[in-house]
């Protein structure tokens, strides 16, 4: 496969190790690793970055590997976006994968495809791998477009990392203009987001990159692709993990396969019901379903 593959990993040897099984079977022509450096306070962390890191450098195919490791640990926020940022100053595009998000091997065709396609179609933000609700929203061909997309398991191009805005630095005038109102018209994934949107800016909000990089897309109008099946399983959920310690409902999924060739849809348009179920059930739900999900918890 020539589609660079990018690797995130930290220190959860176990699923990293499943999931560089999965990229050896794709077998990439050239292989990105980023890792964070261990957390002084953490006993035991130093060891388990250690081994992950021999874990992804074990390449027995024709490969160029290279790799962007850490001596101290900055933190998933600043490793992630210097790490992508390092990707796209090597690569135009890529395939990004986390230690935790296990891929489908129809997973790496899929993204390879779709980035050759899509490359010089800018009004294409990225690609996921992950689709919670193919059950409730059946689609009859191969990927739907969505300005709503979850980040397990992703591609895109350099053109889009360039327009990342880390610091959200026009949400004032975007707020302003009433944009989220736009774009939805559910008063309460409105409030959802301009609440997120407002930490984010203010610096109050979670040490993460994701939220910067959906508010990158939605300013630019940008529509991603998910696949109509889903195609990552997450595997992340334990003490390890930094925001997933408990498996989430409708989260917790198999990954399934497409078959090929991709059947494409006929135009790039959204797909608005899907962008509210999504947002209603993960993001901006109810009362009552957000009690419902506390208490499956436990």
């Amino acid at each position: 496969m020539e589609t660079p593959v990018a690797m995130i990993i930290f220190n959860q040897p176990e699923a990293t190790r499943s999931v560089f099984a999965r990229i050896a079977t794709a077998r990439p022509a050239r292989l990105l690793i980023i890792a964070d450096g261990a957390r002084t306070n953490r006993p035991g962390e130093a060891e388990r970055c250690e081994e992950a890191k021999k874990i992804v450098t074990q390449v027995d195919w024709p490969c160029q590997v290279e790799t962007n490791f850490l001596l101290e640990n900055v933190g998933p926020r600043r490793r992630i976006i210097s790490g992508i940022s390092w990707v796209f100053s090597l690569v135009e595009e890529a395939i990004f994968l986390e230690h935790d998000c296990l891929p489908d091997l129809s997973f790496f065709t899929y993204c390879s495809e779709l980035l050759e396609r899509y490359r010089n179609q800018p009004q294409i933000g990225y690609l996921t791998g992950f689709n919670p609700l193919e059950k409730s929203f059946p689609f009859p061909y191969s990927y739907y477009y969505s300005r709503v997309a979850n980040l397990w398991g992703w591609a895109t191009w350099r053109r889009t990392w360039l327009q990342y805005d880390e610091h959200l630095s026009t949400w004032p005038a975007v707020k302003k203009g009433g944009l989220l109102s736009l774009l939805f018209p559910d008063k309460r994934v409105v409030a959802y987001w301009t609440d997120i949107f407002d930490r984010m800016y203010e610096g109050t909000g979670p040490s993460t990159w994701d939220y910067q990089f959906v508010y990158s897309c939605w300013t630019r109008n940008l529509l991603n692709i998910v696949p109509r099946r889903n195609l990552i399983q997450y595997i992340g959920f334990g003490p390890q993990a930094e925001n997933t310690v408990r498996p989430e409902p409708g989260l917790d999924l198999e990954a399934g396969s497409l078959s090929f060739p991709l059947e494409h849809p006929p135009a790039i348009t959204p797909w608005p019901a899907q962008e509210m179920g999504l947002q209603k059930r993960f993001y901006a739900q109810s009362i009552l379903r957000k009690i419902r999900r506390r208490l499956m918890r436990y």
